[in-house]
């Protein structure tokens, strides 16, 4: 068993993300300093622009707050042959480097705004050269001591079972393993946490209404629309099974970070002490009580 459980905050959690328009973006000096409030140590490091982009501020501003960087998602385009991701990833690297971060989150974006539009569809070429980019990006994390774990997300190149085995039986990269993503795009999470405890890196826990996420999963709903209407609630108030989950990696010697990853939408700055951090500091507390029942 591993002695040491690591708990990480991200930015999504305060309603920060990557997608235009999506809600209010509340500042990271808000942002850090409630997580520090809550008790965090860790934070991943949220969507471009969100911290400074040179290497060196991002490292200062997470400092100032007393924040290790865990690194954090990172979506790049790896399925078009005409397009290589490896210069933008590189400059991502440094940033890494002189944060002392030590997992890149790798999401396979379609190329097109938001998780609601229309996926390519890959032939077996396609694939190919989503392996091929995939083993020449473990390679360049690999030189500058970064692990990559492949995050399957609605919306990307990888979301659906049929995704996930392809990139089980024609890589050897490992997996952000996310509760949530897993089950709307038709993974059993925990069966998947039994099956494949050796290809997970690390974790983002997200406790889901199972009947918000069928709506997405049936297309009734738009995957924005969900997260408003509440998809994702704070650990132990989903249908999730999250206790056996943690309990299985904790048991299984996984020593990863385990990040509080719940997506949510803010619509306008919240009162100070209210808004996104009440639900952080229940799936906080939540988490914090199976690791101390798994000690």
């Amino acid at each position: 068993m591993s002695n040491t459980v690591k708990i990480a905050a991200a930015p999504i959690s305060w309603g920060v993300c990557e997608v235009p328009d999506w809600g209010f973006q509340l500042s990271p000096e808000r942002v850090l300093t409630e997580m520090q409030e809550l008790g965090f140590a860790a934070t991943e490091f949220g969507p471009e622009g969100f911290l400074p982009d040179d290497a060196v501020g991002r490292a200062e501003t997470l400092e100032r707050h007393s924040m290790q960087a865990v690194g954090g998602f990172y979506p790049a385009i790896i399925h078009d042959p005409e397009h290589d991701p490896l210069p933008e990833l590189e400059r991502e690297l440094e940033a890494y480097v002189a944060a002392g971060a030590d997992t890149l989150v790798l999401a396979a974006a379609t190329g097109v705004d938001g998780y609601d539009a229309k996926r390519p569809e890959l032939d077996d070429a396609g694939w190919r050269t989503v392996y091929r980019n995939i083993d020449r990006i473990l390679d360049a994390a690999k030189a500058q001591g970064v692990t990559v774990s492949l995050h399957s997300h609605v919306g990307t190149m990888v979301e659906t079972q049929d995704d996930v085995d392809h990139i089980l039986n024609g890589t050897d990269v490992d997996f952000c393993f996310d509760t949530g993503h897993m089950f709307i795009g038709g993974v059993d999470p925990v069966e998947f946490v039994q099956k494949h405890t050796g290809r997970i890196s690390h974790a983002h826990l997200k406790d889901v209404a199972l009947d918000r996420a069928r709506r997405v999963q049936d297309g009734e709903q738009t995957y924005y629309d969900a997260v408003v209407d509440g998809m994702y609630q704070p650990l132990g108030q989903g249908d999730i099974d999250i206790e056996s989950i943690v309990s299985t990696l904790i048991r299984a010697g996984y020593d990863g970070w385990f990040t509080l990853e719940q997506d949510t939408v803010v619509a306008e700055e919240p009162a100070p002490g209210s808004g996104p951090i009440e639900q952080a500091r229940a799936s906080l507390d939540y988490l914090t009580k199976i690791v101390e029942e798994n000690r």
